[in-house]
């Protein structure tokens, strides 16, 4: 982009003069920007007569101008505006005012693409991700010290998710240009063998969906079970080839909902721009997963239950590190499940969930039988209740701390039945795993020669036992309802919170639009 400023008729003493006032009363109300402008003497970084001047500016209407292929809001940046407000510098007072403008901009910009331009605890107060934002100058003395288009190439994220979400944003632009995926199917269930006007719309939107090859078949044959279990492997249910009513929701969900997810997911990403570690543990609360990572791939896979969606029960999404396990764990019960749960049964019988002790501030039992329930509030409780080691024990037979004021873990159960269903959202807010001795020896394979007997031994004695982890595991519980598999083909998860629908209504009225593919 090549710009030209008007001469002005006055001497060059009196220019620099000008423009270095007027680029210090306009960057006075922005202290970032007003001291990288003062560290650098003032000097243009973008309405300069220089190659290097010329060349961000060009960068930065080409990256504000794009924007919408970040799924970020080309009206946030107003390109036209800027360049408006470029054209009709005429004077160094001109000239002063339109270089702040564009740092205020590139500033808003560059945080957005790299960060995220949402804050996730204002959207849901259970979205308590720390986001690692920048320091603002930096990217100002980032920029004056780098090649423009160099510069602006890294302020995306780098991982792999995020370049696979944007090449399904085009595609999924591409369908919602061609009329997605046709005809939704008007019917609550079907399952092999059934036949009929709403098979053949099955039919339909499992070829529309690449499920399946064009077919004049107008049965629920083998071919459409086939086709229907790899769709539910593909959304995260269980791939039994009948199209149950999870399954028929999912199938039923349109692109316009599909490309909402993958712009929330990019998001998401943004807001997660981070080292991860070369080793980590990846909990995706609606995939109703957690997982171990080294070096990138999925070294270990399990599937869990997360908390239930309802009252204080939704799990977080935050990051901290694992340090240690715990073996034949007691359940020191949450004090608001104490009052709000055990205290009102406990009142209307002393003997209500015998299996849990009452304790007195100092960890001693304390006999029931002396104890006055009806004389105490959920305020004025003054016990605690623990559940001692046993295979019953809520937390089954180990835990997995990563020590956080949520008081979030991830832990064994022995409700086992619970991992056998679609929608997995049934504990108090802790993550469940399905495998959590496998879990176990993973972890502890890093550090003993043989994991499984290791872990047995001390399960066997029966004692509550913590054992350290030499090297702490990062753990990051996030959220996707669009995320990409091993091979590189993004995958679709119902939104069990609401989460994301909160996220892309924020989207939305921050300017978000739903785009479809020109030319």
């Amino acid at each position: 982009m090549v710009l030209t400023f008007g001469p002005a008729p006055v001497p060059a003493f009196a220019q620099v003069t000008a423009f270095k006032q007027a680029v210090a009363e306009a960057a006075s109300s922005d202290d970032d920007i007003a001291k990288f402008y003062r560290e650098n003497g003032y000097a243009p970084i973008w309405t300069g007569a220089g190659e290097a001047d010329r060349d961000r500016r060009a960068a930065l209407m080409q990256a504000i101008t794009t924007a919408a292929d970040h799924g970020l809001p080309v009206a946030r940046y107003d390109p036209d505006a800027l360049m408006a407000t470029l054209s009709a510098v005429r004077t160094p007072r001109d000239r002063g005012l339109a270089e702040v403008e564009m740092s205020r901009v590139f500033l808003t910009y560059a945080r957005d693409i790299q960060s995220g331009m949402l804050t996730p605890r204002k959207i849901d107060s259970a979205m308590v991700r720390e986001i690692p934002y920048k320091d603002r100058t930096t990217y100002l003395t980032g920029l004056r010290d780098a090649k423009a288009a160099s510069f602006f190439r890294a302020l995306p994220p780098r991982s792999m998710e995020y370049n696979a979400l944007i090449k399904e944003k085009v595609a999924m632009e591409r369908l919602l240009n061609a009329g997605g995926w046709g005809a939704t199917v008007p019917a609550k269930s079907l399952k092999p063998g059934d036949s009929g006007s709403a098979v053949i719309a099955l039919r339909n939107r499992l070829i529309a969906m690449e499920y399946l090859p064009r077919s004049n078949a107008r049965g629920y044959d083998a071919a459409m079970q086939a086709a229907v279990q790899q769709f539910q492997s593909d959304h995260g249910l269980n791939d039994d080839g009948v199209a149950g009513s999870e399954t028929m929701r999912q199938i039923n969900v349109g692109v316009t909902a599909r490309l909402q997810s993958v712009l929330v997911a990019l998001e998401r990403e943004r807001w997660f721009n981070v080292e991860r570690g070369k080793r980590h543990i990846l909990v995706n609360l609606p995939d109703f997963s957690a997982k171990i990572i080294d070096d990138g791939k999925i070294t270990f896979r399990t599937r869990s239950v997360i908390g239930a969606n309802r009252d204080d029960r939704p799990t977080p999404e935050f990051s901290d590190v694992m340090d240690h396990m715990v073996i034949n764990p007691s359940w020191y019960v949450p004090r608001s499940i104490v009052t709000k749960e055990y205290l009102p049964a406990l009142k209307r019988n002393r003997n209500a969930v015998s299996h849990i002790e009452i304790t007195d501030r100092r960890g001693r039992k304390v006999n029931r039988g002396a104890v006055n329930f009806n004389a105490y509030t959920e305020r004025t409780f003054p016990f605690a209740m623990r559940q001692p080691p046993s295979r019953s024990n809520a937390l089954g037979l180990v835990k997995f701390m990563f020590p956080n004021k949520y008081n979030i873990y991830l832990h064994d159960t022995p409700a086992k039945s619970l991992f056998s269903r679609d929608v997995r959202a049934f504990s108090h807010g802790c993550v469940r795993l399905a495998d959590p001795f496998d879990f176990a020896y993973a972890l502890l394979a890093k550090q003993e020669a043989d994991p499984k007997q290791y872990f047995q031994s001390v399960l066997r004695s029966g004692r509550e036992t913590r054992v350290d982890l030499k090297e702490p595991v990062p753990v990051h519980l996030i959220y996707r309802t669009a995320v990409t598999n091993a091979r590189g083909h993004t995958e679709y998860r119902a939104d069990v919170y609401g989460r994301d629908a909160k996220i892309w209504n924020a989207l939305s009225r921050a300017g978000v639009v739903l785009g479809g593919v020109q030319g």
